[in-house]
């Protein structure tokens, strides 16, 4: 029996079943998901087990490796998994004009926005001596981007642009080839050029964050990895964290909507089929304490899905990761949504300034139905990378101090230094390090 698209739930229902957050190995897979495991693998095993398998070949046999798990998860073998500056620079000159002109607003809104977060190095006198952070760009950083099934140049300048910002000195692109090609889908080289990446390499998915995380004989090493992706790009990026630095676990994708009777039922299922057609893993729920706005959103969902050209993956993510949820009032949809912790929520209410301010987890508010979520995921300036998983009660977007890090300063003259080594050594000797102690006395008696 077929599962139903777009079911609702009462909200003890939904706390139980839709609204559980489940880590990314422990995620019931659709059917056809299972399905392609086993004929690549040529066994049924878990998403977590085929990435640990990907992953180590790709240690221990490098360019071989990756090569061979292109052609069996792509379909497809590269002479190089290098793109040529030639191929980068035709893809932008060929671009249609009006792609290319909505491109470059998107990106003058992404680097508008993110050159106003400030990057300050600072020091302090202490007494003689000096104090202080400096703040220095990772000096290479590897980019996922996105673009087996459905080519995401937004991706690109997204994560590019705060990256340039940063000051980050080496920016290593790696994209799959766009379904039934052997190519990178030439909308995203062309964003490369646009966001100034001449480093770019066709691999995609778990194998392509191994390559980027230990190198091959053609691929340097990154220091940190970003980027959304599904779920096989997940775990891999949560199993070679430690040897490299990662944004955090993108994926999969999702949207929460609070609606009130005010709300367009016809809009919010357009916002509801959008966020479902990235992924049959992704994730669109409705909150409302209206069942009839609930029902009608249902309707319109039904009206409107058959004409999209992702019908099929929409309507698994609806039926295994979608619905909604029938609250008894607004403020019962904000508890749900402050624990749930959605990537997006969108506030579709009378009033969402004055609902925005109970929020305090989500990775980006939309207030009211004009900000709605599909702006975000372009040209409305902040990242779209964004926390998923229940990450954004501790997690935010992806910014600008992603990509550097801290380094403290510390510059003490003899006298500031004099005045706290005796409080070094109490607590040196407190806590049993008797070297820690001796390291801060000889310094005393030199002085004296």
């Amino acid at each position: 029996m077929a599962k139903e698209i777009f079911p609702i739930y009462d909200a003890d229902t939904a706390r139980g079943k839709l609204l559980v957050r489940i880590p990314p190995n422990e995620m019931l897979i659709p059917p056809a998901l299972a399905k392609g495991i086993e004929s690549i693998f040529g066994e049924p095993i878990s998403p977590e087990q085929a990435v640990i398998r990907i992953i180590r070949s790709i240690r221990e046999n490098g360019d071989k490796a990756l090569q061979e798990w292109t052609a069996r998860v792509d379909g497809t073998v590269p002479d190089t998994f290098l793109v040529n500056q030639e191929e980068l620079t035709r893809a932008l000159i060929e671009l249609p004009k009006s792609q290319r002109a909505s491109l470059e607003v998107m990106a003058t809104r992404i680097e508008h926005f993110h050159r106003q977060q400030p990057l300050n190095s600072w020091i302090s006198q202490d007494g003689g001596g000096s104090l202080g952070q400096l703040i220095r760009p990772i000096q290479r950083v590897g980019l996922y981007i996105p673009g087996g099934t459905a080519p995401l140049p937004s991706s690109v300048l997204m994560s590019a642009i705060p990256a340039r910002v940063a000051g980050v000195p080496e920016i290593a692109v790696a994209a799959p080839p766009l379904s039934g090609t052997d190519g990178i889908a030439p909308i995203i080289l062309a964003a490369c050029a646009i966001s100034n990446i001449t480093e770019v390499y066709m691999m995609g998915g778990a194998q392509a964050i191994a390559a980027l995380a230990y190198g091959t004989e053609s691929i340097l090493a990154v220091d940190k990895i970003f980027g959304p992706g599904n779920l096989f790009v997940t775990l891999a990026k949560q199993q070679v964290y430690g040897k490299v630095g990662i944004d955090g676990l993108a994926g999969p994708t999702e949207t929460m909507v609070i609606a009130d009777d005010y709300a367009n039922p016809e809009w919010v299922a357009a916002d509801l089929l959008a966020q479902a057609e990235h992924d049959v893993l992704a994730s669109a729920i409705l909150l409302t304490p209206s069942e009839a706005l609930a029902n009608e959103v249902k309707l319109q969902i039904a009206k409107h899905l058959e004409s999209l050209s992702r019908a099929e993956i929409i309507a698994t993510s609806l039926a295994y990761r979608g619905g909604a949820v029938i609250t008894q009032d607004i403020a019962e949809a904000v508890d749900l949504a402050n624990c749930y912790a959605p990537e997006h929520l969108c506030l579709a209410v009378v009033d969402p300034w004055q609902l925005s301010g109970r929020i305090n987890a989500a990775g980006g508010i939309f207030l009211g139905e004009h900000s709605f979520e599909v702006l975000g995921d372009y040209v409305a300036g902040p990242s779209h990378v964004m926390p998923t998983g229940g990450t954004a009660r501790f997690s935010s977007p992806l910014n600008v101090w992603d990509f550097v890090h801290i380094i403290s300063l510390i510059a003490l003259s003899p006298d500031s230094a004099a005045k706290i080594i005796p409080h070094a050594i109490e607590i040196a000797r407190a806590e049993g390090l008797d070297a820690h102690a001796m390291a801060a006395e000889i310094r005393l008696k030199s002085k004296a």
